[in-house]
């Protein structure tokens, strides 16, 4: 079954960010100010380019009017050589200055949403676990790449064109009040007529299109859940009552549809009379004070071009409109996850940890709840030593707390009561950067970016030589499966590492760890997933990597457990039993029932 492109992935959350509740108000936009003033010069060459525009385009009518008033003859063939001249000033000036304008435009709206990108990816890197547990990984990819790309449509396109179409609509509407007061007067008065018609019908119509849209919307996930599980819908002779499922779907689309389109057609037949009723009235008017004298052809001419002027602005404003909204629903939904405030931040004045080092870690009477499970005890009085160069494994049931020693120790949470330290400084009062960078982590599901093996162990430390990374790869044992890959080191893994194996994935993210050479290291049972042949390798390489340091490890084979110093038995967040494996298994209790279970009867032997 083939997988969605990064490029299908992106259009289907456009697609859904556009499907999403308008803004009531455009004024979250207001947020994007402080972004858009970073660049004055800019902002003051697009206003500069879109009032020249304007004042081009205003300038037209003016010439069109001396043309028919002073008419066209041999005796004034000059003039007619200098009005054509002007005209054609004006289509230079106008064209240079709305292709300065749009490229002034577009260049902040691309440098405002790039900008508005960097900022919010920032600050979601700064945001603690507990925000990742409460919202979807898919909504925070929406609103970092669908959102901002309708801000994009609306700082670089919509707001251009909302902008010329406004300043048109102000210098028209002045210049048809200075051209014919009276017949401005009237055009007001029938406005309300075609304008009032047109908002109602528009509402019907885009309301109606977004239930087309949702109608569209249900075939495809009835199609899409049916055609991906075609066996089973076979399997069970359930193809009659699926292809009837769908076909009332798609005729409920069609009906939906059917109704979009007679409404947008009564709209098309209502604007176009409303209009042209509207125009051929104040035509009539005009021509009769031209007839009387009152009114020159020319400045009637003027006036009709102003009105056309002044009435494609407005439309052009209400299309652009729904678009302004849209993004000011999106900006409302980014400004959202900037306001959020990260729960672990890094004190006014941290302490430092002095360098190199020692790796002495301590847990005094912790207890800690997860903010999204708040009534159940991750840990609960929990006191650990770990001593520099100490290697304890954290051995117990699934749900015992061990993982949240690591989660702690990384400091992604801060518990509720008690207190931890790395040698001696107690985690709050340190950077949280300072104290990651002590530690190295192989967690039991690794994982693997969308870059290269050497990229992808070099993560570990990104500042790495090459000599570097092959070193720490043979030391993880893993140089020599990626030696054979069809360009080595630099073969693209693929996302999540699809193309390896899972013991060659372990065996990558151990190589990362032991090239980031940290003081401290984490393994969730790190040998988890490799063969037999392989685990005597790594564990070989381990047990080099862990000579002076602290090491932490969750282990689920007996051969980390006879490897440590010290194993330490938890159950319900809290230590029940500490000591070597065999005067652990001597005691009995639960470590001896855990042993059995998961080693063997005769492990201990």
């Amino acid at each position: 079954m083939s997988r969605n492109t990064s490029a299908d992935i992106v259009a289907q959350q456009e697609d859904e960010a556009r499907r999403r509740p308008r803004g009531r108000t455009v004024r979250p936009l207001l947020a994007l100010v402080p972004f858009i003033m970073k660049y004055p010069g800019m902002i003051a060459g697009a206003f500069v380019a879109l009032v020249m525009a304007t004042l081009a385009t205003l300038a037209m009518p003016i010439a069109v009017r001396f043309m028919i008033d002073n008419g066209f003859s041999r005796d004034d063939a000059g003039s007619i050589d200098s009005y054509f001249l002007a005209l054609l000033i004006v289509a230079i000036v106008l064209g240079a200055a709305s292709a300065t304008r749009f490229f002034f435009v577009s260049w902040i709206g691309e440098r405002v949403t790039a900008d508005l990108r960097q900022a919010v990816y920032a600050h979601i890197t700064r945001l603690s676990p507990v925000f990742f547990e409460v919202t979807r990984t898919g909504e925070v990819l929406s609103r970092l790449t669908a959102d901002t790309t309708l801000i994009k449509s609306v700082v670089g396109s919509s707001a251009s064109i909302a902008l010329r179409n406004l300043f048109m609509f102000f210098g028209s509407a002045i210049m048809l009040v200075y051209t014919s007061p009276a017949l401005s007067g009237l055009a007001a008065l029938t406005l309300p007529a075609v304008i009032v018609p047109m908002i109602v019908f528009g509402r019907m119509v885009r309301r109606l299109a977004r239930a087309s849209q949702d109608r569209i919307a249900d075939t495809s996930a009835h199609a899409a859940e049916t055609i991906s599980a075609m066996q089973t819908v076979q399997s069970f002779t359930h193809e009659v009552e699926d292809r009837r499922v769908y076909a009332h779907a798609v005729e409920n689309s069609f009906d939906t549809a059917k109704l979009r389109i007679l409404a947008r057609s009564g709209m098309t037949a209502i604007a176009i009379v409303l209009v042209f009723a509207g125009v051929v009235g104040i035509l009539w008017v005009g021509a009769q004070n031209v007839v009387q004298g009152t009114m020159t052809a020319g400045t009637l001419g003027q006036f009709i071009i102003y009105a056309v002027l002044c009435a494609t602005s407005i439309g052009a404003l209400s299309e652009v409109w729904g678009e302004v909204q849209l993004a000011a629903g999106a900006t409302e939904r980014l400004v959202e996850i900037l306001q959020v405030t990260p729960q672990i931040t890094a004190p006014a004045n941290p302490v430092a940890i002095a360098k190199p080092v020692r790796g002495l870690i301590g847990f005094d009477n912790v207890s800690f709840s997860y903010p999204t499970r708040p009534e159940i005890s991750a840990l609960n009085g929990f006191s650990l030593s770990v001593s520099p160069g100490e290697t304890v494994a954290l051995v117990g049931a699934s749900g015992a707390g061990k993982s949240t020693v690591f989660q702690l120790l990384s400091r992604f949470y801060d518990p509720q009561l008690g207190q931890i330290t790395l040698d001696g400084v107690a985690l709050p009062t340190a950077d949280p950067t300072h104290v990651r960078a002590a530690l190295a982590v192989v967690p039991q599901e690794t994982v693997i970016f969308a870059k290269s093996a050497f990229e992808n162990i070099r993560f570990g430390r990104p500042e790495a030589s090459r000599e570097d990374v092959i070193a720490a790869a043979h030391a993880a044992q893993a140089h020599e499966f990626l030696e054979r890959l069809p360009e080595g080191y630099d073969t693209e893994l693929g996302e999540r590492g699809i193309t390896l194996s899972g013991g060659q994935r372990q065996r990558i993210a151990i190589a990362r760890a032991i090239l980031r050479a940290a003081p401290v290291l984490l393994l969730d049972e790190a040998t988890s997933a490799l063969d037999a042949e392989s685990e005597v390798l790594v564990q070989k390489a381990l047990g080099n990597l862990m000579v002076n340091k602290t090491t932490l490890v969750i282990a689920h084979r007996l051969a980390t457990v006879l490897k440590a110093d010290r194993i330490v038995v938890m159950a319900d967040g809290q230590i029940i039993a500490s000591g070597r494996h065999e005067a652990l298994l001597a005691e009995g209790g639960l470590y001896a029932r855990l042993v059995e279970l998961q080693f063997g009867r005769h492990a201990a032997e």
